[in-house]
């Protein structure tokens, strides 16, 4: 299965609480952390919600 690289570049301080959730359930908790994850609909999803903290790492 494909994998996708995560970056998280903005805090998630004083964001609402649903994107602070979603941001954790990836797995992110520091700025410039990168996690990888299988590249699935539930993943790009949870991407999509926060994409403005995000960034895709190639």
């Amino acid at each position: 299965m494909n994998t996708i690289k995560i970056k998280l570049k903005r805090s998630f301080i004083g964001k609402p609480s649903d994107h602070i959730k979603v941001v954790k359930a990836i797995g992110l908790r520091k700025i410039g952390q990168v996690v990888e994850k299988n590249d699935t609909p539930q993943i790009r999803g949870m991407i999509h919600k926060v994409d403005y903290m995000l960034e895709i790492v190639d």
